[in-house]
């Protein structure tokens, strides 16, 4: 574990920037950047597309360890390269920023009103290829759609078992138990989590380490005392389907969280815009989302 990445991400303002759509939401990713699946005929295509879309995003000036404190990265983005550096080194070496990987195979069929992830029958060699690659971290989602407190223990459980694996092989997982913003109970449900998460680092090694990414929750500051323990290195949000607008506007309002924004953080950003353009719609985006995070209410 690099320990100067560590410190950054204890302890340094700004938020994740998180450019790790996969297989499944690469298609969406490019259809809002304007580029229709009529554009690529392969999967080969379509992922060099989106590579080129991210490398744009990584080497526009707006994009720098000023206000970003780590990107999290998809396995195909970690082991391709930008000026003939490798993702995770360029990050690091020339922008100040800590490279994290999305790790998991997708969601399970949903039980128990939850999505579980998938097995990750590879984890072993892709924690090894990350090693290579000089990546700190790593990032897993689950997902929660109902009010179901054995569904909620399952996704818990199941997160922090991966966890366990992950921080014995070097690595500061990120644990995230999404909450769909459109569920009926949302509020309960994050209530539940929140208990769950805290029971679970009640029993934890307190040499452990690791994060969280969470949903932005309807009662404000509902996670800042998940701090309360010392092997929390940091706690994240997503947009989770809210505007920038709204995401900013409820991150605020909660103390000591930070965004790891995709969608939110890419929202107006075109393939046909001029550098110009892009890299101002970029910056006021960035501006905007870093002020969220370190201005509270």
């Amino acid at each position: 574990m690099n320990q100067n990445q560590l410190e950054q991400m204890k302890s340094k303002d700004g938020f994740i920037a998180a450019l790790d759509q996969s297989g499944g939401s690469t298609p969406k990713a490019l259809r809002l950047y304007g580029i229709e699946e009529s554009s690529y005929n392969s999967e080969e295509e379509m992922f060099e597309l989106v590579h080129e879309m991210r490398t744009r995003i990584i080497k526009s000036p707006a994009f720098n360890g000023e206000k970003i404190l780590a990107t999290i990265l998809f396995k195909r983005t970690m082991n391709s390269k930008i000026d003939g550096v490798y993702t995770a080194d360029y990050l690091w070496n020339e922008l100040g920023i800590v490279p994290i990987l999305k790790i998991d195979e997708g969601l399970a069929e949903e039980k128990d009103g939850v999505q579980l992830m998938k097995e990750m029958k590879s984890l072993d060699e892709l924690l090894e290829n990350a090693k290579e690659r000089a990546i700190f971290g790593t990032k897993m989602r689950s997902v929660i759609k109902e009010l179901n407190l054995e569904g909620i223990k399952a996704v818990v459980a199941q997160q922090f078992e991966y966890a366990k694996k992950i921080m014995a092989a070097g690595f500061v997982p990120i644990i995230e138990p999404e909450v769909d913003i459109h569920s009926e109970k949302k509020a309960e449900i994050e209530q539940a989590l929140h208990d769950e998460l805290k029971a679970q680092l009640e029993v934890l090694d307190s040499d452990a380490r690791l994060m969280f990414k969470l949903t932005l929750p309807e009662k404000n500051d509902l996670y800042e005392d998940l701090y309360d323990f010392e092997q929390v290195v940091r706690i994240v949000v997503l947009s989770g389907g809210y505007s920038r607008e709204e995401s900013n506007a409820r991150l605020k309002a909660n103390h000591r969280l930070i965004a790891s924004f995709s969608r939110a953080l890419s929202e107006g950003l075109r393939a046909d815009q001029t550098d110009e353009e892009f890299d101002t719609m970029l910056q006021a985006s960035i501006d905007s989302i870093f002020d969220a995070s370190v201005n509270k209410n």
